[in-house]
């Protein structure tokens, strides 16, 4: 697999792109403000799911762009994106400076 390549079928990516925009569209935003250097987002989308990064579809003061936030490993199975996403929330959440919902809020 190639640096950057698509780790997982297609299915399974176009099945985490739909839930993560669908039931997590604020915590997209969150990640990218937090972890992303994009302060002054306004919206954000997970637009794919690479081998060492989660890519953004980010609107901002500067118009529209792409985000990548690099995993903290490399992903080789779709258990793992889960892990990495609640992660990558949390980090952004210290990062900005706010508390993160309580389990079962969220």
């Amino acid at each position: 697999m190639a640096d950057g390549a698509a780790p997982l079928a297609t299915d399974a990516v176009t099945a985490i792109l739909r839930h993560m925009n669908g039931d997590h569209a604020a915590d997209c935003l969150v990640i990218v403000q937090g972890l992303g250097g994009r302060r002054g987002a306004t919206a954000a989308k997970m637009a794919g799911v690479e081998a060492d990064a989660a890519v953004f579809d980010v609107v901002g003061p500067d118009g529209h762009e792409q985000v990548r936030i690099p995993w903290s490993e490399p992903i080789v199975e779709r258990a793992q994106v889960r892990t990495e996403v609640v992660r990558m929330y949390q980090d952004a959440c210290a990062a900005l400076g706010v508390t993160p919902p309580a389990a079962g809020e969220h």
